[in-house]
């Protein structure tokens, strides 16, 4: 098994360990502790240079451009969708829904910098906006932009008190992410899922669970490429 695979293993029962503390008030310190450690391992080691491995880096670092942009034959996705993906998730829920504040994507210029033609999480998109899609990204800056995300989601969950873990996705912050864009209409689904969850449950799905899915299928289209 390679390194890669045996990390991969070792994340996921992480996450196994992590659902069963989130849901228990009585561990909320071990619970943030087990979020933030498993987080980082999810993210480029920008977020927690201590970390020995990051699964975001293992799949990314030292790969083309080309590469991250393309579709294999037969394939869904890209590698720079499945970031965007990730990022987007991340910090709609973390930010419009837990915190209620604004979206990274709209701060600091990030929506410029990665020059993407889309705002929304990119559910619902058909083949030709994927191609501009990958056309367009700018994969350094859409990094960037998934690592201030990142970094953004740990500052909301050290404020996090025991109680907010049961609070509920008010209406009000739900409706936002229709009228800013995140989540279009064809999508809805999407936001529903969220909507019926409480602040541990976006903790684990999307900040952690989420990106660990993608971040395996990425791994898996990273190694399909090479064979191309």
């Amino acid at each position: 098994m390679d390194t890669a695979e045996t990390h991969r293993k070792i994340c996921l029962e992480r996450q196994t360990g992590l659902r069963s503390v989130m849901t228990d008030p009585a561990r909320f310190d071990e619970a943030i502790r087990a979020f933030l450690n498993q987080h980082a391992l999810l993210h480029s080691k920008i977020l927690a240079p201590a970390e020995p491995w990051s699964f975001e880096d293992e799949v990314l670092g030292n790969i083309p451009e080309e590469q991250v942009r393309r579709i294999p034959t037969g394939g869904d996705h890209s590698m720079a969708w499945l970031v965007w993906h990730m990022a987007r998730c991340e910090d709609i829920t973390m930010n419009l829904l837990v915190a209620g504040t604004p979206q990274v994507l709209m701060q600091a210029g990030w929506l410029q910098k990665t020059r993407s033609p889309l705002l929304d999480t990119g559910n619902a998109m058909d083949a030709a906006a994927l191609a501009d899609f990958n056309r367009a990204i700018d994969v350094e800056a859409l990094r960037g932009y998934r690592a201030a995300v990142g970094h953004r989601t740990r500052e909301i969950v050290a404020l996090l008190q025991p109680a907010d873990l049961k609070r509920k996705v008010e209406a009000s912050r739900l409706k936002r992410i229709f009228d800013e864009g995140a989540v279009v209409e064809a999508a809805r689904g999407i936001a529903d899922y969220w909507g019926n969850r409480d602040v541990a449950g976006l903790l684990l799905m999307p900040a952690t669970r989420h990106n660990l899915i993608h971040l395996g299928e990425a791994l898996k289209l990273k190694r399909k490429l090479r064979t191309i």
